[in-house]
């Protein structure tokens, strides 16, 4: 990953990381860097449900690309590498995880390495009081202070489904034959009728309500994250060199 800048490293905060088979391992979420070459060394990636777990990845031969970052580990190894719940690595867990990915630590890194926004990021010390360019000039420094930022987590949500059971109700119209007598008067003489009995039967048919479920999808509900800003203030105290002439300095 050596071929992009810090700057590049830094934007691709929030964008998916793909395992070397194409699969999504989950998303960048935290670029952590060697606070003396100021160098991003290993990427903070979350996984599982609801991004739940923080596994970490090296940048080393990790590629960078439009849709994300590519690195050449499988999903299964980068999900079941040391778990990292602190927003700084010591020695003795850099190391661990260097022998887990098979890469060989450097002899010239710092003891710590330290997520990114946090202080002292690459800043360059002032002069010691009293430093002088030659016998006849004193070269005055002050501290400012400086105030970067990092992420921590503020909290959970969870989107949960559950199924309870409630009665409903719903009116039917059922239809049901029922018997008529009907009579229609004949007044006219029939040939070789036969004075008896007779006797004839109507089948009566009549509707039963039929009850039959069927899902319905009614409504997607999702959890989508919003960014709030507030200003806060930080009160600290920087230390400022004085100069005082003595003498028959004009």
């Amino acid at each position: 990953m050596s071929n992009h800048t810090l700057a590049a490293i830094e934007a691709a905060r929030g964008n998916p990381v793909y395992a070397s088979d194409g699969e999504k391992i989950g998303s960048v979420e935290e670029i952590f860097y060697d606070e003396q070459t100021n160098q991003a060394e290993w990427v903070g990636i979350g996984t599982g449900f609801f991004g739940t777990k923080r596994v970490l990845v090296p940048t080393a031969h990790a590629d960078l690309r439009d849709d994300g970052l590519y690195v050449p580990y499988d999903k299964q190894h980068v999900q079941d590498s040391p778990d990292v719940d602190s927003d700084e690595i010591d020695e003795s867990l850099e190391r661990e995880l260097y022998a887990y990915y098979g890469l060989q630590a450097s002899t010239q890194r710092s003891e710590t390495v330290l997520p990114e926004g946090d202080l002292d990021r690459g800043v360059s010390a002032p002069d010691s009081p009293g430093d002088t360019t030659d016998g006849s000039m004193v070269t005055r420094s002050e501290e400012e202070l400086q105030v970067g930022t990092r992420e921590q987590e503020a909290g959970r949500a969870r989107l949960r489904k559950w199924v309870e059971t409630e009665p409903v109700q719903m009116d039917v119209d059922l239809q049901r034959e029922t018997a008529r007598v009907t009579r229609e008067r004949v007044d006219q003489p029939v040939s070789d009728a036969e004075i008896g009995e007779e006797e004839i039967e109507v089948e009566l048919r009549e509707e039963q309500p039929v009850v039959q479920k069927q899902a319905v999808a009614k409504e997607r509900v999702g959890l989508e994250k919003d960014v709030e800003t507030e200003r806060q203030t930080v009160t600290d105290e920087v230390r400022k060199e004085r100069v005082d002439v003595d003498g028959d300095a004009a």
